[in-house]
């Protein structure tokens, strides 16, 4: 037994070069100031988990209200139990309790057990393999000089990340506020550079992320068959099943997803049965947990589907080396002004460092494998819940 005695959460600052524009897209900006938060779930035996979440996800009402009276006093090794019980809360909460809460609080106790028991997590979960191919995901297009601006700009940073090792890479291509966004013709031009820009043998996805109409995600489609795409994702409204099946109907090129719908593994099933996708998409965040990601991970392998899993960070990376369905990690978000390997003021190391072949190792410290710089987080905290 792994008794919970308590949980927490410290809101800390840091510096960061990333900015959000009106839509909610990440872009380069000045050096300012961001807000992060670490929440900890300690046992009796005074061994901590950590996983780092938004701060409004562990806000003091999410705590008081749902965390702490579901964990305080159970036992982490019954992490299945705490899950469905604060699943079970969701219910009720008014959209309080997100799942993001949950993915958060998911993680923390699967790096609880790992820590306690002195074994990574991913091989907590069935350690398939300890190092994984990456992709490079770039960020959303921009109106930036030298930046993502044009499709030849995509097409010289993608020659950049081929040359750092890359052998796959995403594109996020433009979005609103950027005055021509979105532009099927733009998208295509964009896709056909980095394509001409890197060669064959270079794997190339599109994430569409625009809400395009049916006929204008087809035409979209039928590009990327003929540059030779792995995959095209969330192109359309992913309430929408109807709309994937439709197109999926349609293209040879594999459709992925639902990256950002909402439901867990529920809606994923969903899609399955739907013949929605060809390739499943989960992420630790947008799933609730590693658990539930394990699920639909599992889910995809049964219908002899892949599973990409959506998103970096250490729970991400966790999953994807316990699982054989999932040709990638996805490193990002990556942009010409900003350099992924910069280690952030918080961390004394990169959970997710890759060689010069395109592999990220899976970290072989107890838990997460997260190297927590907590003298920095102790020195810029700015409120504790």
């Amino acid at each position: 037994m792994i008794k919970i005695e308590s949980v927490s959460a410290v809101e800390f600052t840091h510096p960061t070069r990333r900015s959000v524009d009106a839509a909610g897209h990440s872009h380069p900006g000045p050096l300012g100031t961001g807000h992060l938060a670490l929440l900890s779930i300690r046992s009796t035996d005074g061994v901590e988990g950590h996983c780092f979440a938004p701060p409004q996800v562990v806000r003091p009402h999410v705590l008081n209200q749902f965390v702490r009276r579901v964990l305080v006093g159970g036992d982490a090794l019954q992490r299945e139990t705490l899950w469905c019980e604060l699943e079970h809360w969701q219910r009720g909460s008014a959209g309080q309790l997100t799942d993001r809460a949950l993915g958060a609080v998911d993680s923390a106790l699967h790096d609880l057990i790992g820590r306690t028991l002195g074994v990574p997590v991913y091989q907590l979960l069935g350690g398939y393999r300890d190092k994984v191919p990456a992709y490079g995901s770039t960020m959303c297009g921009d109106e930036l000089q030298g930046g993502l601006s044009t499709p030849e700009e995509y097409a010289d940073f993608a020659r950049q990340l081929v040359a750092r090792g890359y052998k796959a890479i995403k594109l996020h291509t433009w979005m609103p506020p950027v005055s021509f966004a979105p532009s099927v013709a733009m998208d295509i031009k964009a896709c056909t550079a980095v394509r001409e820009a890197v060669g064959p043998d270079i794997e190339l996805m599109l994430d569409g992320y625009h809400e395009y109409s049916r006929t204008d995600a087809l035409r979209i489609g039928r590009a990327l068959e003929e540059l030779n795409f792995a995959w095209f994702e969330e192109m359309m409204n992913e309430q929408s099943t109807a709309s994937y099946t439709w197109l999926a109907g349609q293209l040879d090129v594999p459709l992925l997803g639902p990256e950002s719908l909402s439901g867990k593994h529920y809606a994923r099933a969903d899609w399955v049965k739907a013949g929605a996708s060809d390739i499943l998409r989960a992420g630790v965040t947008g799933c609730g947990g590693i658990a539930p990601t394990m699920k639909v991970a599992h889910l995809a392998e049964s219908f002899g589907m892949n599973c990409e899993v959506h998103g970096n960070g250490a729970p991400n990376l966790a999953v994807v080396g316990a699982i054989r369905n999932c040709r990638w990690y996805e490193r990002g978000l990556l942009h010409p002004f900003l350099d992924y390997d910069e280690v952030p003021a918080y961390l004394n190391a990169l959970v997710d460092p890759m060689d010069t072949d395109g592999f990220v190792h899976l970290p072989q410290q107890p838990g997460l494998g997260e190297d927590i710089n907590f003298d920095y987080i102790q020195r810029h905290t700015v409120a504790t819940y």
